[in-house]
């Protein structure tokens, strides 16, 4: 709906990118336009949509001061970037530490104002182009760890090394921390966020996109291990187990699932697509024993509890060739291939046994 008159009013909706990967601030915009037309001397405008640093003030800003009051002067203009999870939003919302900027000092006063009577976390007071930048390089940072575990992973696959024993140890050391690697990042934030970065400062963050280049790659790594397990098998069928973006979520926005089930079925394969959470996904998903009715590999590519704890001779009841692939670390090799199980651990550095 439309805004109406208000003592304050709060930006948050999605900034995503497009296609060529800038950042996308239409809804912000609009948001920006259709408060303008209530705005008067006093109110407090917060932008809690991820925005480019300096948006809040050259993007936001200018919009709003078209209806002729002057940000800074005549009203307020914040940044304070939405630090939630997904399923967690109203806890996190009131617990959460929150980091607030204005585009001047009298905007942070009222706006750190304005989170203090609801938040219980600290409230970190800094300008807004900083402010921004934070929620970035927050996002940013996990997005090129994971990229650096999976750079890790295929090298490891490589050379015939076990990636998730190397990550065990090394993290051992007390100031190393390597995320896990994997079939891709997904969500909305981690896999956008650092475009924004990228497209502020092309050349200084080309090693951010250089890590986003790696995790994208990711889906098409897992897709090509899946067929190379596969093999020859006659009319293929997989089982695609997990399309939230991380384990016990049944959040599938940017699932890094899509691009393996699209790449599939483009080399001819019938997929059929399970999630214990989700609800609503572009694939039909089906129950867990259709999925993997007649199947030649079971893909995991979430690490479900429901997966990890999957009794093998289940699932061989139903396969038609008892083949998985474990793209999470998530499964017991040990248990599986008692129960005659060809097994393939992405990672893991040995060769996937392969289905003639």
């Amino acid at each position: 709906g439309t805004p109406g008159p208000a003592d304050t009013f709060i930006i948050a909706v999605p900034t995503p990118v497009l296609p060529d990967n800038r950042p996308d601030m239409t809804y912000v915009r609009q948001a920006a336009r259709a408060i303008r037309e209530h705005l008067r001397a006093g109110n407090l405008v917060v932008v809690e949509s991820t925005v480019p640093p300096g948006g809040t003030a050259g993007d936001v800003g200018p919009i709003l001061e078209e209806g002729g009051l002057k940000a800074g002067r005549d009203f307020s203009l914040a940044h304070c970037p939405e630090r939630v999870l997904p399923g967690r939003v109203t806890r996190e919302i009131v617990e959460n530490d929150r980091i607030v900027g204005g585009i001047d000092a009298r905007s942070t006063e009222q706006a750190v104002e304005l989170y203090r009577s609801f938040v219980k976390g600290a409230i970190h007071e800094t300008d807004a182009a900083t402010a921004e930048m934070v929620k970035l390089s927050e996002n940013t940072y996990r997005d090129v760890n994971i990229a650096l575990a999976n750079a890790l992973a295929n090298t490891a696959s490589r050379v015939g090394v076990d990636v998730w024993r190397v990550i065990e140890m090394a993290n051992r050391h007390p100031r190393v921390n390597i995320h896990r690697p994997g079939p891709g990042v997904g969500g909305h934030c981690i896999p956008v966020d650092p475009w924004f970065l990228v497209d502020a400062a092309p050349e200084e963050a080309d090693f951010v996109r250089r890590a986003r280049e790696v995790n994208d790659s990711q889906p098409a790594r897992m897709a090509d291990l899946a067929l190379a397990t596969l093999g020859r098998a006659e009319a293929p069928r997989v089982a695609v187990l997990g399309v939230a973006y991380k384990a016990g979520n049944s959040d599938a926005r940017g699932t890094p699932t899509t691009d393996v089930i699209e790449r599939l079925r483009g080399a001819g394969v019938t997929v059929s697509v399970h999630d214990p959470y989700v609800d609503r996904y572009d694939s039909p998903l089906v129950p867990l024993e259709e999925a993997l009715a007649g199947a030649d590999l079971a893909v995991v590519l979430t690490g479900h509890s429901e997966y990890c704890e999957m009794d093998p001779e289940y699932a061989r009841s139903f396969m038609r060739t008892p083949t998985v692939l474990d793209a999470c670390n998530c499964l017991d090799r040990a248990a599986w291939e008692s129960a005659a199980f060809r097994f393939v651990r992405y990672g893991d550095g040995r060769r996937p046994a392969v289905n003639e």
